[in-house]
């Protein structure tokens, strides 16, 4: 059993790093896609835009649908449309081709956190945030990967590279899924109607949200009033559906749930704020070359990956993830502030230790928060769940993107640049506050089998 669970374990892990690495991996490869195929910044800068609305809106409906038809099944064609993707993207003849493989590569992608997660919380009924520990590292620390992953690609291959490196995780994957999965249950709800009026819905109020927020010189405030009038519209519209894609009723009445998803946004907001803002301001003000940047970039990822399973094991000993999340958000108070430290002249060493302590926050909350999701959500929901904790995380980045486009908007310099430092505290604060709003848990009160 112990043999299934952990082939079990590397067939979920090598499916679900798939979305977050390649979120991350393209952005090293922009100006060289843009040079090959003669496109401006903004035609390449949709390929990262489709990408997040594929993700963002792909992960809590397909998470529904898997629950209701099927988690193998969906995790099996969540890997073939990410492999149909990435065999059609480097033939792709013009840019609009390359975007729909792009988005099809992504709702791909979005099948297979919701349809994995689900399927190991049904088979791993014991010390669960020891495996959702290691799992985490490739969910959520491959994204911090990411650019330095698609850089080595670059430098020895070119662009397309990023797409074929993901069928050797691709065809893994499929082996152990097809070989080790639990099979799904016969659907005996053949009167099951789709929610269709919600999934439109759904997906205008978040591609709204993502072209507001995406507007810089030409912002003002009233045009947020079309996303909210839209989600608005999707909440009164879905809490009156029998059949639901989200269940917006049991996001009102289970305030628990849904203080995770908001921490799960905050954190997503700091951890891509640092991501994407922290090399462009190495490389323009203190003039490392790229592998100097990349090399402290992996302070993030490398002490993320470390501090996953240690917080894992800390979670099963104390039966309660609270802990861990408040120790996670003083993390990010203490390294947002730290951030204010750095000069025109502050070394790569003392920059390194710095984010190692944002890259320790990370991994505390990562873990933590998605154990403390398991924890008050029914075993027959975890899809559901699991995809709308993915779209917290895309809501975290667009927000974060937001952040970036206003602070570096006119120039990078370091006094801009602790503009997100101030941005990180607060986000931090506000992820302490919560923390402490959180109840302590008794060890996983729905950990049964679905």
């Amino acid at each position: 059993m112990a043999e299934i669970k952990i082939k079990l374990m590397i067939a979920v892990a090598f499916g679900v790093m798939l979305n977050p690495l390649n979120t991350t991996m393209i952005s090293v490869a922009l100006s060289r896609m843009q040079d090959d195929l003669q496109l401006s910044f903004t035609d390449v800068s949709w390929l990262i835009a489709t990408y997040y609305i594929g993700s963002a809106i792909g992960q809590p409906i397909m998470g529904s649908l898997s629950d209701r038809f099927g988690r193998k099944r969906f995790f099996l064609m969540g890997l073939f449309l990410v492999a149909l993707a990435s065999f059609l993207a480097p033939l792709s003849p013009n840019l609009g081709c390359l975007i729909v493989f792009r988005l099809i590569q992504a709702i791909g992608s979005s099948m297979l956190y919701p349809a994995g997660m689900a399927t190991l919380r049904h088979v791993i009924t014991e010390r669960q945030a020891k495996y959702f520990g290691i799992l985490s590292i490739f969910s959520s620390t491959s994204a911090a990967l990411g650019p330095s992953i698609g850089g080595l690609l670059i430098s020895v291959w070119d662009w397309e590279a990023l797409f074929f490196i993901n069928f050797p995780f691709v065809i893994t994957s499929f082996i152990l899924t097809f070989k080790y999965f639990p099979k799904d249950s016969k659907n005996t709800d053949r009167g099951y109607k789709f929610d269709v009026g919600g999934i439109i819905l759904f997906i205008l109020a978040i591609t709204s949200l993502l072209i507001v927020l995406s507007l810089k010189e030409n912002f003002h405030l009233v045009w947020l009033l079309v996303p909210v009038v839209l989600i608005f519209a999707f909440y009164s519209y879905e809490k009156k559906q029998p059949n639901a894609i989200i269940d917006v009723r049991s996001l009102v009445e289970k305030t628990e749930v849904t203080v995770v998803y908001i921490q799960y946004m905050l954190v997503n907001m700091l951890f891509y704020s640092l991501l994407f803002g922290i090399p462009t301001y190495l490389q323009n003000v203190h003039h490392f070359q790229a592998g100097v940047t990349g090399l402290v970039m992996l302070s993030i990822s490398g002490f993320g990956i470390i501090i996953s399973p240690l917080a894992g094991m800390w979670i099963d000993r104390a039966d309660s993830s609270k802990p861990v999340v408040l120790v996670g958000a003083i993390f990010a108070i203490a390294g947002s502030a730290l951030l204010f430290t750095i000069g025109n002249v502050t070394s790569p060493i003392v920059i390194f230790l710095i984010l190692s302590i944002l890259g320790c926050s990370n991994g505390l909350n990562n873990i933590g928060l998605q154990t403390a999701l398991y924890a008050v959500v029914e075993p027959a929901e975890t899809g559901a769940a699991s995809g709308l904790f993915m779209t917290s995380r895309f809501l975290g980045t667009i927000f974060s993107s937001s952040i970036l486009g206003n602070v570096f908007a006119k120039q990078v310099t370091t006094a801009n640049f602790h503009y997100i430092a101030l941005a990180g505290g607060i986000i931090g604060i506000l992820c302490l506050l919560l923390a402490f709003r959180m109840k302590p848990i008794q060890k996983y009160q729905y950990n049964l089998k679905a």
